[in-house]
């Protein structure tokens, strides 16, 4: 059954997005899903700090900074959204703008991505999918939710960036008609103008409305199928970014990401988690664009395989433990997958099952490297990194009194402020430590991969996305997963990350998108 959710927006070319945000008088550091606080956005030019919001409502039109916002709805049970974009359109293959218009349509390939996600979503049980109404989103969808007998909904809201004037523009036809402007839609895309609008504004604003009727919706896994940059909105207002954030989080052709809704005791606004972002139907490190642009430096985050500890417990590891046999093949997983790289160094923890994830990583490369008649053996650089090692901070945290917690969505949350601290002040001298092996060469292009604990990854994301650690809770990762940071402005510039959470290369070892929600205990 598809029903159409009517909203406003229907005629949008016509009626721009009116929002009303309140400035934070007292702009503190609390977490951005506190229940104490109002639904906070994150400026990525903050710096370490919170900025207060600028009071005047012409300031408030302009700016990109902190604002505060109703809080989400309250959720009954855990609940589960899986965000799809659309399959390869026929604009998309002419590298011409789209848009909201309506005019491409998915090609041959896009109908084979979209055939893809529904095979690895085929096991998935969805309560309801919403979907963009325009042509190439809404028949990705249906072939996505196949024989389902489960509602679709039509969202007006669900549908791309409204871009005016550019929409039917081959990107140098843009350049040419538009000089300054088409520049600043590259550049600086959350203050660009354009026929009076700021289209990533508006589209923030359309995002953090279509959560409302998700989240209000009865159901407990919800399929979303709609594009690129509302898919970008909706991640970055989920978990408390601004519009400085767009094209910083990638979303593919077909690329799955999933966000986690987790009820509080108390009730108010739920914990929010991204669970992971952008799993595509074909590699995440082959060769391609980030944000659009090409990528020659790059970080890749590997989470070490899994130990007899974790295996037992359910707990990530808390002592020097090599890999179990689960651990062993998953490493190995990892090492194929990254064989569609050149990788110039590694570096990893000094434990057991870091060290042996990077031998198994580095092994794997200088074998392919001797594959061909005239080929010359090459070392890859390994090295051991004391501040890659997270796990003596969270032991010593349960010698305080604070348990060690499983991984599940949201498990840093779990410990206290302290502990946090301590893991975010020692990842950002790691952080730091990568940029500069990152730029340590002069070659043209250079990949390197950083082996650590789950917790150590998910606070190098963070100073990625220039965030505080009261954000560490905002993500989640599991063991043997990969995360890629690209950084198309080189090692000085910003990273774009290019997914998080990545596991579909462990083939039946890999971690289900949805998982059952018919307990709310899993969280």
């Amino acid at each position: 059954m598809i029903s159409l959710t009517p909203t406003p927006s229907l005629v949008h070319r016509t009626i721009s997005a009116v929002v009303v945000l309140f400035p934070i008088p007292n702009p503190t550091r609390v977490h951005p899903s506190s229940s104490t606080s109002p639904f906070r956005i994150r400026c990525s030019s903050a710096g370490s700090g919170l900025q207060e919001a600028p009071k005047s409502s012409e300031e408030r039109k302009l700016s990109s900074e902190l604002y505060s916002s109703v809080p989400f709805p309250a959720v009954k049970g855990a609940k589960r959204v899986v965000l799809v974009r659309h399959g390869q359109s026929t604009w998309n293959e002419e590298g011409r703008i789209q848009g909201s218009s309506n005019f491409s349509v998915l090609t041959k390939k896009g109908e084979a991505q979209a055939e893809t996600s529904r095979l690895m979503l085929i096991d998935d049980a969805f309560d309801v999918c919403f979907t963009s109404p325009l042509t190439r989103s809404k028949r990705t969808a249906e072939i996505i939710w196949g024989p389902r007998e489960e509602e679709m909904i039509m969202d007006s809201d669900l549908r791309e960036i409204d871009l005016y004037a550019f929409q039917g523009l081959l990107k140098h036809e843009g350049k040419a008609k538009f000089g300054e402007a088409f520049h600043q839609w590259q550049v600086d895309a959350a203050n660009f103008i354009i026929d009076g609008h700021y289209p990533v504004r508006e589209l923030w604003a359309r995002a953090r409305s279509c959560w409302n009727r998700i989240l209000l919706h009865e159901s407990r896994s919800v399929l979303v199928v709609a594009h690129n940059a509302v898919n970008q909105a909706l991640i970055a207002t989920a978990i408390g970014l601004g519009t400085e954030y767009f094209r910083v989080l990638v979303q593919s052709n077909c690329g799955v990401s999933v966000l986690d809704f987790i009820p509080r005791a108390e009730g108010g606004s739920p914990f929010i988690c991204l669970n992971r972002l952008n799993q595509t139907p074909s590699s995440p490190v082959a060769s391609g664009s980030s944000g659009g642009r090409k990528a020659s430096k790059r970080i890749v985050l590997v989470c070490h395989g899994s130990t007899q500890s974790d295996t037992e417990t359910g707990f990530p590891s808390t002592g020097d433990q090599p890999m179990d046999m689960l651990g062993v093949i998953k490493s190995q997983k990892t090492a194929e997958l990254l064989l569609d790289l050149k990788v110039s160094s590694i570096v990893s923890s000094p434990k057991k099952a870091c060290v042996e994830t990077a031998i198994t990583i580095s092994k794997v490369q200088e074998a392919a490297d001797c594959l061909g008649v005239d080929c010359v053996p090459r070392d890859v650089e390994m090295k051991q990194m004391e501040n890659l090692d997270v796990e003596d901070i969270l032991q010593r945290s349960s010698k305080g009194g604070t348990k060690i917690l499983p991984i599940r969505p949201g498990w840093l949350n779990g410990y206290e402020d302290s502990v946090m601290g301590d893991v975010w002040d020692q990842s950002e001298k790691a952080w730091q430590y990568l940029i500069n092996e990152l730029a340590a060469e002069a070659e043209p292009e250079r990949v390197v991969v950083a082996v650590g604990h789950p917790a150590l990854h998910i606070a190098l994301m963070g100073h990625c996305l220039n965030l505080t650690k009261e954000w560490l809770g905002s993500f989640h990762l599991d063991a043997g997963s990969i995360s890629v940071i690209d950084f198309p402005d080189g090692p000085n510039g910003r990273g774009v990350i290019r997914c998080i959470n990545y596991t579909a290369h462990m083939g039946r070892w890999a971690t289900p998108i949805t998982r059952s929600t018919l307990d709310d205990e899993e969280f």
